[in-house]
């Protein structure tokens, strides 16, 4: 009886394949910070009269900053960017933002 394709491959490449890990690595860890206050406000300044929303007050690392960015980012679905201690996200989302963060567990406070 013929071969399977599979099974000669298997023969064929059996000392590959037993230098595979079993199990698939588990991505690193999402860095962790703890609860935060922070002031969320609005800006037009130098930005030719378009609104931005930042976010501020985060103590700690800057990966924990990056990561509550990216994770605001995402969950309203705008863009912005992490600078200076500061989390700016294009747009008025002053509300959202503040909803969003009170939902993380943070105390935040909607400034001007």
């Amino acid at each position: 009886m013929p071969q399977d394709w599979k099974d000669l491959l298997k023969d064929k490449f059996a000392d590959e394949l037993s230098t595979l890990p079993a199990e698939p690595q588990p991505e690193a860890a999402a860095p962790r910070f703890r609860k935060q206050r922070f002031v969320v406000t609005i800006d037009r300044r130098r930005r030719a009269g378009k609104q931005v929303t930042l976010v501020s007050g985060f103590v700690g690392e800057d990966a924990g900053l990056e990561a509550l960015g990216k994770q605001l980012k995402t969950r309203l679905g705008v863009g912005g960017s992490v600078s200076d201690g500061e989390i700016l996200l294009q747009g008025d989302v002053r509300d959202k933002v503040v909803a969003l963060l009170a939902d993380l567990g943070h105390q935040a406070k909607r400034g001007n």
